[in-house]
């Protein structure tokens, strides 16, 4: 389900609005609708790797919380530990 939210609605919202945009000749109402396709495909796209990359940052937020806990216990940052 994840695949098809994060590649496949932005993949095929962009190719509908792309054979829009050629059948409109890019003078039409059909070709309006294809260009905002196209738009609605990128913003999907952005929606998803923004909500990733915030994902990410919460991951690396918590892993240097936990290293900071571990050099109040030893006095050493994890990667020094073994030194």
């Amino acid at each position: 389900m994840l695949l098809a939210t994060r590649v496949w609605l932005p993949l095929g919202l962009a190719l509908v609005g792309a054979v829009f945009t050629v059948i409109g000749h890019g003078r039409t109402n059909i070709a309006a609708v294809g260009v905002c396709l196209l738009l609605i495909a990128l913003t999907v796209w952005l929606i998803n790797w923004l909500f990733r990359m915030s994902v990410e940052s919460n991951r690396e937020r918590e892993e240097e919380e936990e290293a900071r806990r571990f050099f109040d216990r030893t006095g050493q940052w994890p990667d020094d530990a073994g030194t």
